[in-house]
């Protein structure tokens, strides 16, 4: 099963603020839709809670929650990650998308590591990445780019694969 995470990280590992993204990068936005069209997503209840519109079109949305019945419109809910991915096929392209406590629970099973690196660390954080450690992970790609119209901040697109 090829299980990845795909998030945008600050300098200080922080990724939000009160169920909030730290940084809006349109860059970042198109690298994720591209990236996780026609795969399965899986996120945490305020990760779901947080997107403006409900589950994201042309994608699998599944949402963990451990709330007995709960259910969200246009997703599956599964009360743990062990028992969603039991719910999936060994062909479907995995991505988890949030939030923190998930991101630490699926680190040991991922395979792959899409981050958005954002050369910025001044916007207050609740919510943090994991260490990546270098003993784990190989970078296999790098995309670095400059502060623009749109983008406040410097920011890198780096890739990274699990080293067996």
């Amino acid at each position: 099963m090829n299980i990845s995470i795909i998030v945008a990280i600050a300098r200080n590992r922080g990724i939000g603020f009160e169920n909030k993204l730290l940084y809006w990068l349109p860059n970042d936005l198109k690298r994720f839709k591209a990236l996780t069209t026609g795969n399965t997503i899986i996120m945490g209840r305020k990760t779901f809670e947080s997107l403006p519109k409900g589950a994201l079109p042309n994608r699998r949305n599944i949402v963990l929650s451990r709330r007995e019945g709960a259910a969200f419109a246009g997703a599956e809910c599964f009360p743990s990650l062990e028992t969603a991915l039991s719910h999936c096929k060994e062909e479907e392209e995995i991505f988890i998308i949030g939030g923190a406590s998930l991101y630490k629970e699926a680190m040991h099973i991922a395979t792959q590591l899409y981050i958005t690196f954002i050369d910025d660390a001044s916007k207050e954080a609740d919510a943090y990445f994991p260490e990546i450690k270098e003993e784990e992970w190989k970078e296999t790609g790098r995309e670095d780019h400059p502060t623009d119209e749109k983008h406040l901040y410097p920011y890198h697109f780096i890739n990274y694969s699990r080293i067996k």
